[in-house]
């Protein structure tokens, strides 16, 4: 989750870091830190905690320069602390900041160890400086030196790096992690690559972070090195070869990454999703039939030739793919498995090439989708489709087809809306495959008409929200909760204790309702709170007697049901009700609907404790 930022400037630098780390600041951090180069030296500023206290650094040391570096750090080595903040020095000469984990860099650092070099943090990034610096002392270049230091490093890395001997450029690579260049406008803040113009050119891990400086980005490949300075841009690939990267325009508007009215980026962001979702279903839908051309030109031969899919993501895609199980199977009658992507990649499946891989990425570049994907055309799968929120990103172009799922910068960590819209185009999938495989006119219709009605319904729920904010502080001292689901609204129930999780700090479990027999229920009693969402479904009534060993052993119930359940709310336990008739309206997207109240209540609960 850590940010960089990086600028060579006609101007002071320092500005244009800071606004960089403030806009970066929703990916979670516990230090941030900038260097400068001024006059052949470096300036370094670092500090524990948020960038506010950066700022009030900067102000007191007031370090200038035109070129620089800045970074916001989550640690993975070494506990948060002033010494463990990026940037990095190695003898006042070379600055690194770097997103990513060095694997081997207990083996490089026992190397430099006994070349000399001196270690002040317990982060794998130092490692990095150090080796820069032993290869500019042998004579080497900066762009130079870091190309032969990325060829001795294993893992992933985005890097932006500094020289004081080697003055108004940065040398950017990215292996694993993203990493973007922005470009400015001939004439204005910049230029493109290689235009010899005097343009100014920026560096950072999101293109959100250069907004305010530029809207034309180039986003770097795997392996791609770049030499950044006021006379032109150069790329190198993999293969050391000259590489000429395209311009992309953004058309986000600065203002999309500011809270608005709203206190949180995830509150916005839950409020955001009927808007979401209509975006994602314009041009793609008729009244009645999915536009199958919206895959890309190559979707029909692909999908002629998928017997069966196989979805792969992390954490809430995940989750996304184990209800997007049921449709495929329960809709599209077509085969599927779901797969963790981190365990995927270390398994050894029989490949299939008729199998379509689907991966789900909110941002297209998780490492471990990535490396799975690639595993799986390694392996010899068939296809891969990517059901992506960037275009540019690294596993759109890694991905056969690709679906964007036009959900809109999402700056809040615990993902929203880009779960709704990935579940949404996932639906999309079941469609086009189900029609190969015997899906009726009149059912696809259905599916298309509950799709178009779906943001509607979404609005509708959202009035729950002062509902669920009365709920929440019942929450507030508990340290365990349990979520219940059955059918397709198991994952949704996964979802919902991960967003308590990763929210609240409150330790939380989904468990199919039915399991609840074979062990979770040892553990209910009143200091464990139940949440279960009760669509009106052929379960139904199995669900309401798994709710009652809940309340036979003293558990407190909150029930998420359908308008016309027959639930009610009774001593220790609370039913809210959906203002829609599920099972009538919508019974396919329902767990796209029933995802919502799940979001409101991780979100105030987390608001209560703080």
């Amino acid at each position: 989750m850590c940010g960089i930022v990086g600028a060579v400037a006609r101007r002071e630098a320092t500005p244009i870091l800071i606004e960089g780390l403030r806009r970066l600041e929703y990916r979670g951090y516990d230090s941030a830190g900038l260097c400068v180069e001024n006059d052949g030296a470096l300036q370094r500023v670092r500090r524990v905690g948020k960038v506010g206290a950066l700022v009030a650094a900067v102000a007191d040391m007031r370090p200038g320069g035109t070129v620089g570096i800045a970074h916001t750090r989550w640690a993975t080595h070494g506990e948060p602390s002033e010494a463990n903040a990026h940037p990095h020095i190695a003898r006042q000469t070379v600055a690194v900041v770097h997103n990513g984990i060095i694997e081997n860099h207990n083996e490089l650092k026992q190397r430099q160890e006994r070349a000399g070099y001196r270690f002040t943090s317990a982060t794998d990034t130092e490692v990095v400086a150090h080796e820069i610096h032993h290869y500019l002392s042998d004579g080497a270049s900066l762009f130079d030196a870091v190309k032969h230091t990325t060829a001795a490093l294993r893992g992933a890395y985005a890097l932006g790096v500094i020289s004081s001997a080697h003055r108004g450029e940065i040398i950017a690579a990215r292996q694993g992690c993203p990493l973007v260049i922005g470009v400015g406008n001939p004439g204005d803040e910049g230029g493109p690559q290689g235009d010899g113009g005097g343009h100014e050119c920026f560096i950072a891990s999101d293109p959100l972070a250069l907004l305010p400086v530029t809207r034309r980005f180039i986003y770097l490949e795997d392996g791609d090195i770049a030499r950044l300075k006021l006379d032109g841009l150069y790329i190198e690939d993999n293969q050391s070869k000259p590489a000429e990267r395209e311009v992309s325009v953004s058309t986000v508007k600065p203002d999309a990454v500011t809270k608005g009215a709203y206190r949180h980026f995830m509150y916005k962001e839950i409020h955001e999703q009927p808007a979401a979702l209509a975006e994602m279903l314009e041009s793609r839908v008729t009244e009645d039939r999915l536009l199958e051309q919206c895959f890309g030109p190559r979707a029909a031969a692909i999908f002629n030739r998928a017997a069966q899919a196989r979805i792969i993501a992390c954490g809430t895609s995940y989750h996304a793919g184990l209800v997007a199980r049921n449709w495929f199977e329960g809709v599209a009658r077509v085969p599927c498995r779901v797969e963790v992507a981190s365990e995927f990649r270390y398994r050894h499946p029989v490949a299939d090439e008729n199998t379509l891989i689907i991966a789900v990425s909110q941002s297209g570049e998780t490492a471990d989708t990535l490396a799975a994907v690639k595993g799986a055309r390694e392996m010899g799968f068939g296809p891969a489709l990517g059901i992506i929120n960037a275009p540019e990103s690294s596993l759109a172009r890694e991905c056969d087809l690709t679906l964007l799922t036009r959900a809109g910068p999402e700056i809040g960590v615990a993902s929203t809306k880009a779960f709704t819209t990935q579940l949404s185009a996932l639906l999309f999938v079941a469609v086009a495959l189900g029609r190969r495989a015997g899906l009726s006119r009149a059912r696809e219709a259905e599916i298309v008409r509950q799709l178009r009605a779906l943001p509607r319904h979404c609005e509708a729920v959202l009035q729950l929200d002062g509902v669920v904010k009365k709920l929440s502080p019942r929450f507030a001292t508990r340290q365990h909760a349990l979520f219940l689901g059955r059918g397709v609204q198991y994952p949704v129930a996964m979802e919902g204790a991960l967003k308590m999780k990763e929210l609240s700090y409150i330790h939380a479990e989904a468990y199919p309702a039915g399991e609840l027999k074979h062990g979770p229920l040892a553990l209910v009693d009143n200091e464990m709170p139940v949440i279960a969402v009760a669509p009106k479904d052929d379960l139904l009534e199995k669900l309401k007697s798994n709710l009652q060993e809940v309340r036979a052993r003293g558990g407190e119930l909150f029930v998420f049901a359908d308008a016309d359940t027959g639930l009610e709310s009774a001593d220790g336990c609370a039913v809210v009700k959906l203002p829609l008739k599920l099972h009538q309206l919508a019974p396919h997207v329902a767990p796209i609907i029933y995802t919502i109240p799940l979001q409101l209540l991780a979100y105030h609960v987390a608001v209560i404790r703080g």
